[in-house]
């Protein structure tokens, strides 16, 4: 009777859902269906003419439905670390709007918004920036329009290649599984980036932003924030720097990409870079304690944040290999900082560090390759705050999915995920979570 329910469940997804995507008339845009899958940058090589202003509206709506279940061990059977009871059912449903606008030869401004999300359950906008890739003010010189891309706003930074797979709020169409990773890298600053392509293949990218998710105008100096143990605090605010470089190359049925990056900054009242996303997790309530009433307050269930909030220095390393239908993707990346509560090098020396790897492997098969299976591999380890020893945490997840048409997607996966070295004293001691997830998106 359980199994015939879950069957129910799941072809009510499939009748709920839909999605709506922006028809990418757009120069220099990537297209938010099924077109847009494994496209990272915009390419810099653009074959649509302009015809005068234009504006694509597009939008996306996810829906899901989870059977999960999770445990921990609690030997002293203290209320604080037991968890919430899970059942079966559907998710709270996600919906985006997009708006890109052509205002000019090679200028587009885009605008993103959130309609509804597990964080936000209002509407709320993400950000909007924009990117110029031609200068028609200056009679288009070739040299810039070939060679050069700027984008100015508050937008989701370019750090590494992550987040052109990941799932954001209502738009779930270019990740092959249901959640992202378990250190989820992606946050939206205030700043402009630019871009060079000296050949075919090469880009290299330079990024300065205020460091922050949102705007900040206080003089820390004048007025400092202090710690919560009074001895520390923070005097200054250091803007965050970030560094891209990207080798993309096709060859026939051969595809290959690599690039790396950094983040840098010294000295924050907020650092980001791990906990930007208000969206939420596409796993509710999973090792989350007794107190659990809701999606909204605790929005990141099952991920990860490593918390260097005052300082972080963190590379990160993805290689991307696409052969016909076959195709992986791989993450290795090491973040050290420290939040402001910390001493500098309190770490035999050091600061505390962070390493994430990451591997999916993605089969897509049929017409326009309408199917796919994917397998992916997460672990984390990390010392946390105060702590002398470091902590792991690993994921495993299997995953199908049908593309209908262009615009729609439906995918189930099955994720298993475990706590290692945690204390005693944590809810996560001995924790593990497992099951199905179904979602149309």
């Amino acid at each position: 009777m359980k199994t015939f329910r879950s069957i129910i469940a799941m072809l009510i997804v499939v009748a709920l859902g839909y999605s709506l995507s922006a028809q990418n008339n757009i120069q220099y845009s990537r297209a938010y269906d099924q077109t847009g899958i494994n496209v990272f940058e915009p390419s810099k090589t653009e074959t649509k003419e302009y015809e005068g202003f234009k504006l694509d509206i597009g939008g996306s709506f996810r829906q899901g439905y989870q059977m999960l279940k999770h445990e921990n061990t609690n030997p002293n059977n203290v209320p604080a670390q037991r968890l919430y009871a899970l059942g079966n059912g559907f998710n709270l449903a996600a919906a985006n709007l997009n708006l890109n606008l052509q205002m000019g030869d090679g200028i587009r401004i885009f605008l993103e918004n959130y309609m509804a999300s597990r964080h936000h359950n209002e509407f709320w906008v993400k950000g909007g920036y924009i990117q110029i890739d031609k200068l028609p003010m200056f009679g288009n010189p070739e040299w810039y329009t070939k060679y050069f891309r700027v984008k100015i706003g508050h937008m989701e930074i370019n750090y590494g290649d992550n987040h052109y797979r990941r799932s954001d709020g209502g738009n779930a169409i270019f990740n092959p599984f249901v959640e992202n990773n378990v250190m989820d890298q992606f946050t939206t600053e205030i700043g402009g980036e630019v871009y060079f392509y000296p050949v075919d293949g090469f880009m290299f990218m330079a990024c300065l932003t205020n460091g922050l998710i949102r705007n900040n105008v206080r003089d820390y100096a004048l007025n400092p924030l202090i710690g919560t143990n009074r001895n520390d605090s923070i005097t200054s605010k250091a803007p965050s720097l970030i560094l891209k470089a990207a080798y993309d190359k096709s060859m026939e049925d051969l595809r290959f990409r690599l690039s790396a990056s950094m983040y840098s900054n010294n000295s924050s009242p907020s650092i980001t870079l791990y906990s930007g996303d208000r969206t939420g997790s596409g796993y509710f309530g999973v090792m989350e304690g007794t107190e659990w009433a809701n999606s909204t307050a605790d929005f990141t269930s099952g991920r990860f944040n490593p918390g260097l909030s005052n300082s972080v220095t963190a590379f990160i390393v993805n290689p991307f290999v696409k052969y016909k239908g076959i195709e992986f993707f791989g993450t290795y990346e090491t973040a050290t900082g420290k939040t402001v509560n910390e001493k500098p090098n309190a770490y035999d020396g050091k600061d505390r560090k962070t390493t994430q790897i990451a591997g999916e492997v993605v089969y897509r098969f049929l017409a326009n390759e309408q199917l796919f299976v994917g397998a992916r591999y997460n672990k984390v380890t990390s010392r946390l705050a105060g702590a002398t020893t470091d902590v792991d945490i690993t994921r495993t997840a299997f995953s199908a999915g049908w593309f209908p048409t262009k615009n729609l997607l439906l995918k189930a996966e099955y994720v298993n995920q475990k706590y290692d070295n945690y204390p005693e004293t944590s809810r996560f001691f001995g924790g593990k979570f497992n099951g199905m997830v179904i979602e149309e998106q």
